[in-house]
């Protein structure tokens, strides 16, 4: 009886699976597949990475001397140019010490051109002369020194550029290296971003140290700025906790629209010649691997392995796998495996890729 029973379960099981098989093969026979070939086409791509942009020249300017703070003669956010003044500290202290220092030196200069002529007429010694001359000397360098801490009460502009905000007010009392503000020269400026070790080696093995390579900067209101910058400099270590490495591009900013702080995206454009473009919809992972399902000249579906290049939104450009006339399933991968003859309509690529929402050059 039991002999009975499995042979029935086993009869039933070959049935079904004949039937399921059956079925199947009705289904694929009887449904249209839409099939298409890659796209063959010049393209440009754009790598985007998150950056921070720095002028060129961007200091602090403190005060050299202490006291109070006579005057300022701009204002924040005006554009000033090299050796303009800025601000004033009460000079009236180093006004009396360099007055001061003045008369010991004329006094000393005498001292020394009587002493001199004595010593002409032999009637003082040689070391007294020669007394004489380094108590002038001294007074010279005491005077050259108010002089100077006079100098640092007039503070100026020490290249031209942008003034930021101020930290003290007129009439404030100033300590010696108090911060005033800061001055930005905007002319041009430095931008820097990081990089993966992998997309660093990449971009060392391929650029022409001759012909620096172009770059696009996109602006934190998502519009790409007006001039292209270049990759100037890589810094010099990688950072042992991200893995990146800083590359720095050089913007022109004659406009003056960018500032120190801000931040955007530089973009590197890629070309790919002749590239074979697919939609993503038409591929499918097996074990972290691509495929894509060919179509052969007898209508069997054949899967097959595939190398990606470059990922953009809704389409993939294909390294190696495929080439221009292979034909490839764009609908039904979840209905079909690989063995099925089917039947199929092709549809032209430029067709397939235009209704992808595709944005590329």
């Amino acid at each position: 009886m039991k002999k009975s029973l499995i042979h029935l379960s086993l009869i039933a099981a070959l049935f079904t699976t004949s039937c399921n098989s059956e079925s199947h093969e009705k289904k694929t026979e009887h449904t249209t597949y839409s099939v298409t070939s890659p796209l063959v086409k010049d393209t440009t791509t754009l790598q985007e990475y998150v950056c921070q942009i720095r002028s060129i020249q961007h200091i602090e300017l403190r005060a050299l001397e202490k006291g109070y703070l006579k005057d300022i003669y701009v204002d924040e956010g005006q554009y000033i140019k090299k050796g303009q003044l800025m601000f004033q500290i009460m000079p009236k202290l180093y006004k009396a010490e360099a007055k001061k220092a003045e008369a010991e030196a004329q006094f000393a200069k005498i001292e020394y051109l009587n002493t001199k002529a004595l010593a002409d007429s032999n009637i003082v010694s040689q070391n007294e002369l020669a007394l004489a001359k380094a108590t002038y000397d001294q007074a010279l360098a005491e005077l050259e020194l108010a002089n100077v801490h006079l100098g640092f009460t007039e503070i100026r502009a020490p290249f031209t550029g942008m003034m930021g905000r101020f930290n003290v007010r007129q009439g404030s009392l100033l300590d010696e290296g108090e911060l005033l503000t800061e001055l930005s020269d905007n002319s041009k400026v430095w931008v820097y971003f990081n990089v993966s070790e992998a997309e660093y080696l990449n971009y060392s093995t391929k650029i022409d140290k001759n012909n620096l390579q172009k770059v696009h900067l996109q602006m934190a209101n998502n519009k790409i700025f007006n001039h292209q910058g270049e990759i100037e400099t890589i810094e010099a270590d990688f950072n042992n906790e991200t893995g990146n490495i800083a590359f720095r591009a050089t913007f022109p900013n004659p406009e003056g629209l960018l500032r120190h702080g801000e931040t955007g995206n530089i973009l590197i454009p890629t070309d790919f010649k002749d590239a074979l473009i697919i939609p993503q919809k038409a591929t499918f992972e097996i074990l972290d691997k691509k495929y894509v399902y060919v179509v052969g000249d007898d209508n069997v579906v054949r899967s097959k392995s595939i190398t990606i290049e470059k990922e953009l939104a809704h389409i993939y450009i294909v390294k190696s796998g495929l080439t221009k006339d292979d034909k490839i399933l764009i609908d039904g991968l979840r209905t079909i495996k690989g063995g099925d003859k089917i039947s199929y309509k092709k549809i032209a690529p430029p067709e397939v890729i235009s209704n992808l929402n595709l944005y590329a050059e």
